[in-house]
């Protein structure tokens, strides 16, 4: 890849990463909303499981483990935010069975895809020198 190459490239990479941001924030949003949904930790664990995959996918898709801190730092940063309480006493993920596995399944899921994506994905990790993303060879 030469320079050029790479220079005209880094704008789209920067989008790539501010748009994994912004769905790992959507997903948090949803998830807030929805976790209580049908029977108790059903939907929560649904959740969970996206923003795992989400972070899977994106360090697969941008073939860096940095792709899976982007929608969880999203995902971080408006759970806090929306899981605080207000002044007059009001949260909106409540201490329930649902909310709590919605928000300490999302951490727990969210790290563990994050330490995929570096086993996989790193220069130092185990997949150091396969050069390609998991996949079909091509």
């Amino acid at each position: 890849m030469s320079e050029t190459s790479s220079r005209a490239d880094r704008p789209l990479t920067v989008i790539t990463y501010v748009m994994l941001v912004l769905f790992g924030m959507a997903q948090a949003v949803l998830g807030t909303f929805f976790y209580g949904s049908g029977p108790a930790p059903l939907a929560s664990l649904g959740f969970d499981v996206a923003i795992f995959a989400t972070c899977v996918g994106a360090a697969w898709g941008m073939r860096r483990p940095a792709g899976a801190l982007a929608p969880a730092a999203g995902w971080f940063a408006v759970v806090f935010v929306l899981a605080s309480g207000t002044s007059s006493g009001s949260v909106l993920v409540t201490a329930s069975v649902a909310g709590e596995w919605f928000l300490f399944g999302g951490a727990v899921s969210i790290i563990i895809g994050l330490i995929v994506g570096y086993v996989l994905w790193s220069r130092s990790g185990r997949g150091a020198g396969r050069g390609r993303p998991l996949g079909p060879p091509a």
